[in-house]
């Protein structure tokens, strides 16, 4: 297939555009490159042709002959969502429910939207993928609303897919160091603490990115009336986890380190219990290779291959908000996110 990958050069993407590859797919990413500093590590087996744009300017011309896009570039995380609400509204809502009408006019077949586990919100029980959503941030919100509008784009030849990712962690050399598990590790390491001001006790679905890559590629792979405007949530009931748990998974593989918690919930009242069932049942030969035990020691592994200093955990390059407010800061981003001085055109390896 002739896959168009949104958001190569971020966190995940970074992992998905090779993968791809490795498997006989042709790939072309499309990403307007906020966070290109943003590389811990040479990890990456393959490069990735990536077209330097952003998906609100993204024409059918630029999707022509693809047969699937895969997208997953949007403003990510909810403090950057607080941040500038009204512009994640434009971009992760309106652009990305354009480019999935730009994608159906270009005549792609498939679409894979990346959702996120974030949409339940609070909720007591065990939610699933029949379950009411319950947005708490700017962010989780635009993943429903673009859930609700492309999917009644969906017809005979156009197959849209949405995947609720668990919160993702692990490896990658676009890393990310403010998500949960890899920003307790990435603590651990610099400082020897983990001095946390909550109790722990709210409950996080976690996956990692290489299984999230792997559940992309069992969706492209699939017979399209199993995956045919389909929601899927994205990682293993085994990891649904209390947020202390995490800790303490990252305290096992740096035993040295000294974990603490506080008495209240910091004021994130996020907490959601989730089953995965239907994505194991569904796709064929998915599994999530993963958990947070093994994920800690990955990280651990690479932060000492690198040697991580607490400069770099800290610093913009790898923390969405900062980098962000870094360029608005320096205006070179305008007051919607678009460059003032634009970035090299074309296709950039």
């Amino acid at each position: 297939m002739k896959i168009v990958v949104t958001g190569t050069e971020g966190y995940l993407g970074a992992l998905l555009a090779p993968t791809l590859l490795e498997t006989g797919h042709s790939v072309l990413g499309i990403d307007t490159g906020y966070y290109k500093q943003g590389w811990l590590y040479n990890g990456v087996p393959a490069s990735v042709e990536t077209l330097a744009k952003d998906i609100r300017h993204v024409t059918v011309e630029d999707l022509a002959g693809a047969d699937a896009v895969v997208h997953m570039a949007e403003l990510s995380n909810d403090p950057l969502g607080e941040l500038i609400p009204d512009v994640t509204y434009v971009v992760n809502h309106k652009g990305s429910v354009r480019l999935a009408e730009t994608a159906k006019a270009a005549g792609v077949s498939r679409f894979v939207y990346m959702s996120s586990c974030s949409v339940y919100g609070v909720a007591e029980d065990t939610v699933d993928e029949t379950s009411a959503v319950n947005p708490q941030t700017a962010y989780a919100e635009c993943k429903a609303l673009v859930e609700r509008d492309v999917a009644p784009l969906a017809d005979d030849d156009f197959s849209p897919t949405f995947m609720r990712n668990a919160t993702a962690y692990g490896a990658s050399p676009r890393q990310r160091f403010d998500i949960v598990l890899n920003n307790l590790a990435g603590l651990a390491y610099t400082t020897g603490k983990i001095a946390m001001t909550s109790d722990g006790s709210p409950w996080r679905p976690l996956v990692h990115g290489l299984d999230i890559a792997k559940s992309i590629r069992a969706v492209l792979d699939a017979p399209r009336e199993k995956v045919h405007n389909e929601v899927f949530n994205v990682g293993d009931s085994e990891q649904v986890y209390r947020v202390r748990e995490i800790a303490e998974a990252v305290g096992r593989a740096l035993p040295e380190a000294e974990i603490t918690f506080g008495q209240s919930n910091g004021g994130d009242n996020r907490s959601y219990k989730v089953n995965f069932d239907k994505i194991h049942a569904t796709l064929e030969g998915f599994s999530c290779d993963w958990n947070a035990d093994k994920g800690a020691q990955q990280l651990v592994d690479v932060f000492k291959a690198i040697d991580l200093d607490e400069a770099t955990f800290t610093g913009r390059g790898h923390t969405r908000l900062k980098q962000l407010e870094h360029l608005i800061r320096t205006e070179q981003l305008d007051k919607e996110l678009f460059w003032r001085v634009q970035p090299t055109s074309g296709i950039a390896q």
